[in-house]
């Protein structure tokens, strides 16, 4: 095997490699005419951040089976053109985990004791002990928006501080809550409830400007915010002013919208403690990251076993041809049912029916639990057609599939989610329509065909006469082209009750905050018992 690291490794990560025997491990030094041509009969590409791996670069790779990416972002690689000669390209997520943590808990004391204002006064020369007088973590609630591997490790060790620790996590079985003392809550309790408020969750539109006037003027007043996520989670103007008003006690940042960070409000507030994305900066975490990273580089190479992969795994052209549409669907459909889960995730029921149950359905199962995750995305990791899986387990959620080799109606080949949860389950399904068209065919018992495709609105209303015309007029109202209207109709059964209808609505957006402002107009129309906006991206 021939292992080329196209960037620098710690000692234990090019050991890993040198305790194979009869490997080649090129590094850095060594690569004399080029990164290209080291490729040409390379078996694996180590990168970190610096190297492109794109197309052109790939293409004098014939031979290479696998890129290991030292860090979880992959933007310097081309997955597609990686998937393309069947690369599997590998990140390593959550080995930086324990770090955020730590660091997430001594921002935390740092704010309860004032500990950068009593060495800053110390270093100047004052005694200043009367005003430094602080607070103890012993006691207080914490809150924690995001139940991943971070979430969960600042959660142990706020147990040990004796926390009251409450979690929000839409997507982690109860079990896994208890298990790690966590009482789980919804977002508003998290909010009223919180001491302190730490967040460990991914950037969607849904928890993109988390933060904002209205969730701060709910929460307790002198709540402490840490985040260590994603700079985008806080509307940093509504920070500043409860931050000045005394709602908010203080802040500790160390992710920001702009990196780095260059004149901001924040600089001119006492009240908060700001650090330069270093959570996961340190030498335990880097160098664990790259252990894993050959670890998971080596064990591909030798069993075969895919770890944290980023893109699909090696299939015939053939077998990808007829699958990709399936996989596709399935995360759309996916991404389209987890909007409405009523509770927490407890399992996920997958049935394949028709010519799709005979083939390989690992991938079309990943996407479509990589879709019920995408849109929330609550602790951080990446979820993704390979890993989905394996994160579903890590969360405690149960997978049951089913597979039926004969599907009634015209449809070629269909598949049902079922999403059970502790208040409830939910149930669609959809397929593929002339080969490339995903198509819903069902949502909770009621019979629809609809795209599923763009931007839709989900509405479910009392079946009575002039709902359908009020929905038009209200998007009309509000400049939103209707580009697909689907109607549904219940039919009694044990599952519907009678006098329910759904519509799934097209639209299309040009201004986002038109979508919001239609949205809250249909949901004060007294038939109308809910309305979902679900982006789903074009196809």
């Amino acid at each position: 095997m021939k292992i080329v690291l196209a960037e620098k490794v710690s000692p234990a990560t090019l050991a890993v490699f040198q305790e194979e025997p009869g490997w080649q491990i090129i590094t850095p030094d060594q690569i004399k005419n080029g990164l290209a041509a080291e490729l040409a009969d390379a078996d694996a590409l180590v990168v970190r951040s610096a190297v492109q791996a794109d197309a052109a670069l790939l293409s004098h790779a014939p031979k290479l089976r696998v890129i290991g990416r030292a860090g979880v972002g992959v933007d310097n690689i081309d997955t597609d053109a990686a998937t393309r000669q069947g690369i599997v390209v590998m990140n390593t997520p959550g080995a930086n985990a324990v770090a955020v943590a730590e660091l997430t808990l001594g921002l935390m004391i740092s704010m309860g004791r004032s500990i950068p204002r009593a060495n800053s006064t110390m270093h100047s020369g004052k005694w200043d002990k009367k005003s430094l007088q602080g607070s103890e973590l012993r006691g207080k609630t914490l809150g924690i928006v995001g139940l991943g591997r971070i979430g969960l490790e600042v959660a142990r060790r706020a147990n040990a501080f004796g926390m009251d620790v409450i979690g929000y996590d839409p997507f982690i079985a109860p079990v896994i809550a208890r298990e790690n003392d966590v009482t789980l809550v919804g977002i508003d309790d998290i909010f009223r409830g919180s001491d302190y408020l730490t967040l460990h969750v991914g950037l969607t539109t849904q928890t993109e400007g988390l933060i904002n006037a209205h969730s701060i003027a709910i929460m307790k007043k002198g709540v402490r915010i840490i985040n260590c996520a994603r700079g985008e989670l806080i509307v940093d103007e509504a920070l500043v002013e409860g931050l000045k008003s005394g709602q908010v006690g203080g802040a500790a940042l160390d992710v920001f919208r702009q990196e780095p960070l260059k004149d901001s409000p924040y600089f001119n507030l006492d009240n908060v403690l700001l650090s330069p994305h270093i959570a996961g900066s340190t030498d335990e975490a880097q160098e664990a990251i790259g252990i894993q990273l050959a670890c998971q580089v080596r064990d591909y190479l030798k069993l075969g076993v895919v770890q944290n992969a980023v893109n699909l795994p090696s299939l015939s052209h053939e077998e990808y041809a007829e699958l990709a549409p399936y996989i596709e669907m399935a995360e759309r459909l996916g991404h389209f049912l987890s909007h409405a889960t009523p509770g927490n995730l407890e399992n996920i029921q997958i049935t394949y029916s028709g010519r799709i149950a005979q083939g390989k359905t690992e991938l079309v199962r990943n996407a479509a639990i990589a879709g019920i995750f995408a849109h929330s995305d609550p602790s951080g990791d990446p979820v993704n057609r390979i890993n989905a899986a394996a994160i579903a387990a890590d969360r405690g959620i149960r997978i049951q599939e089913d597979k039926k080799e004969f599907v009634t109606g015209g449809s070629g080949s269909v598949l049902k989610l079922v999403l059970h949860s502790s208040d409830g389950d939910v149930s669609a399904s959809a397929t593929v329509l002339h080969g490339t068209s995903p198509r819903l065919l069902a949502y909770d018992g009621i019979d629809i065909e609809a795209p599923l495709n763009g931007t839709l609105v989900a509405i479910r209303n009392h079946d009575v006469p002039g709902v359908i015309g009020r929905i038009g007029t209200i998007l009309g109202e509000h400049s939103l082209n209707i580009a697909n209207f689907a109607l549904g109709r219940s039919v009694r059964s044990q599952r519907v009750p009678q006098g329910q209808a759904l519509a799934v609505v097209q639209i299309d957006v040009s201004n986002a905050s038109e979508a919001s402002a239609a949205i809250e107009a249909l949901r004060k129309i007294e038939a109308i018992a809910s309305v979902r906006l679900v982006e789903l991206g074009k196809l």
